[in-house]
């Protein structure tokens, strides 16, 4: 897949409207005892407003003519008595429907971001995480008014039109026929509309989405934007995009705003017929005048449903969008699964192998290939090479972020892709170059590693590795709050609290990933024997480049050209002068050679 960036419009399947139609009606089921509360109180309300006409006509042409003031007084209070309840009902019917409506979009935002949080690494590789939040936010919130609706809107104002048109037959059939005679004309009209509408509204939803990675991707960046006094530059970007999002809005409501002129219209055009025929009906005494009351009444409770059935179409339009770019999210299947029977991984011993394993992020474009190797349980193995040269995709290889293209990695013997991916994966330890921190308190950070540690292990775990000091002369010491991504610490700070979460953990399999890289050299000698402590008793991996990280290790391998081009221990790499011996020589150049 294309890796997609902030600038470029995403692709997406455009789907049907019954089966998007379908398909959101189905998270309607778990409430469905709910909804038919709802639909009978709608009906209800919807009933109440057709007898209103009916009685009205007894009124006129039975009581009024024959002077009955018994009988308009019991209409006059079975209206009253039918308008109270109809309020009732319709104030007991919409707190139900804000309910329901709102546990369905928690139940559609929790699915995606379950779902989005079993994909694979290649998913994020491929898309601005910013463009991931504008489908689990804006998307998943444009539904509403489509939830809303479908219930208040579609199933009462159907049944309403229908019960109308019944009524409108039953009191005079060629009114009806002259009430009902532009309705084709109408749906060709809509049906052209909405051909073009449902485009336009895709092409704003991929331009908003652009907008937000954008914003995202600068914001999170800003201290370089401010480093390199480039607000210029990005306000101009900004106002590009803005500019964008503005013209495809526009576009799509341009067109949307043609569906109530013309549904008003086609109103205002229908009344004049019906009149006109009504004009002609009782000038030859084919209806009375109260019947002719009564249907003027029902003309107005024929067009408001078709009215209303217009605005929820005009709905759908608008939001099938949404709806398709969240269905594009949850079809997409994670490439990295447990596989179907799969058994749990029991307590790692920690033997690694590599067997023959080739893997390649774009298909022609092999990162390793026919790879080689075996590790013993406790020994720490350090990758070095150049940039590029697949340290880090062994490690993630390892880890189960991507499986090989060919080959097996075992553990203990098992082929990794045969067990349970959460039963593996929670018993590795992963230490980045990047590390990441929450914006929480310094003790949740390092509980992280352990959900249900105590407050005396997490604190234990920060001494291990030499972090309790700096910690403790925080002014809250480990309640002290940091920012996202911990930005009020420095790197060596932030990499003692990784380490910490780390120890907590209590991995089988560790992996620091250059992990070092951004301590300085007198933290560097403070965190050295939390580091000992750290790789003790487990297999480790370490990708790094400082000597005091590598010379120790059990086994050194240099990876180059998509394979382990060495393997020995440090000594023994610098007795064969080579690749190592030279890349020793060159980062270390102050050093002799018996150092």
């Amino acid at each position: 897949m294309a890796k997609n960036t902030v600038s470029r419009d995403e692709e997406g399947m455009l789907r049907s409207k019954t089966e998007l139609t379908i398909r959101l009606l189905q998270y309607l089921k778990p409430y469905k005892l709910k909804a038919f509360i709802v639909i009978i109180l709608l009906l209800f309300v919807m009933v109440c407003g057709i007898i209103n006409p009916y009685l009205l006509k007894i009124a006129i042409d039975s009581y009024i003519g024959d002077s009955n003031f018994k009988g308009l007084m019991f209409i006059g209070a079975l209206l009253l008595t039918l308008n109270i309840l109809s309020m009732i009902a319709s104030k007991i019917r919409i707190v139900m429907m804000s309910a329901i409506t709102n546990n369905i979009l928690v139940n559609i935002r929790h699915e995606l971001y379950t779902h989005i949080q079993k994909l694979s690494f290649s998913f994020f590789d491929n898309r601005p995480v910013g463009k991931i939040l504008a489908r689990v936010m804006g998307d998943v919130n444009a539904l509403q008014n489509l939830f809303n609706q479908s219930i208040q809107t579609l199933i009462p104002e159907l049944m309403s039109l229908v019960c109308v048109s019944i009524m409108m037959l039953f009191l005079n059939f060629k009114l009806a026929l002259a009430a009902i005679a532009i309705l084709p004309f109408l749906a060709v009209a809509m049906f052209f509309i909405e051909t073009q509408s449902r485009k336009r509204w895709e092409v704003y939803r991929k331009k908003r989405s652009n907008l937000n990675a954008y914003n995202h991707e600068d914001f999170s960046g800003i201290k370089v934007v401010q480093a390199f006094a480039n607000e210029e530059n990005t306000l101009s970007k900004f106002k590009v995009m803005v500019s964008e999002l503005v013209n495809s809005f526009v576009a799509a409501v341009k067109l949307n705003d043609f569906f109530w002129p013309l549904v008003e219209l086609s109103w205002g055009v229908g009344i004049v017929v019906v009149f006109y025929a009504g004009y002609l009906l009782v000038r030859s005494n084919d209806v009375t005048i109260g019947t002719l009351i009564a249907f003027s009444m029902y003309i107005g409770m024929f067009w408001r449903p078709i009215m209303n059935l217009s605005t929820f179409y005009n709905t759908l339009i608008t939001n099938f969008s949404a709806a398709d770019r969240i269905f594009d999210i949850m079809e997409i299947e994670p490439d990295i699964v447990s596989a179907e029977g799969s058994n749990k991984m029991p307590k790692i011993k920690g033997a690694v192998e590599f067997k023959d394993v080739t893997f390649a992020y774009e298909e022609g474009s092999a990162v390793l290939k026919d790879v080689n190797f075996k590790v013993s349980p406790g020994e720490t193995v350090a990758l070095v090479g150049g940039t590029g040269a697949g340290k880090t995709t062994i490690v993630s290889l390892l880890s189960r972020f991507y499986d090989p293209t060919s080959g097996e990695v075992l553990v203990d013997g098992k082929n990794i892709k045969n067990v349970e991916l959460e039963s593996y994966r929670s018993q590795m330890g992963i230490m980045l170059q990047d590390t990441f921190l929450f914006s929480t308190t310094i003790k949740e950070n390092i509980r992280y590693g352990k959900l249900d540690a105590t407050d005396e292990e997490v604190i234990a775990a920060a001494k291990a590795v030499n972090a309790h000091e700096f910690i403790m002369k925080m002014e809250k010491g480990y309640d002290t709050e940091v920012n996202e991504r911990g930005s009020r610490l420095s790197l060596g700070q932030r990499q003692l609290i990784s380490f910490a979460r780390a120890l907590l953990a209590n991995p089988r399999i560790l992996i620091l990933d250059e992990a070092t890289s951004n301590i300085d050299t007198q933290t560097e000698k403070l965190v050295q024997k939390g580091i000992e402590k750290l790789l003790f008793g487990r297999t480790s991996f370490v990708i790094a480049h400082r000597l005091s990280t590598i010379r120790d290790c059990d086994k050194i391998m240099v990876v180059g050209d998509g394979n382990i081009k060495e393997c020995g221990t440090h000594d023994e790499l610098i007795a064969m002068r080579g690749v190592y011996y030279n890349l020793y020589n060159a980062q270390y150049k102050f050093l002799n050679e018996g150092a």
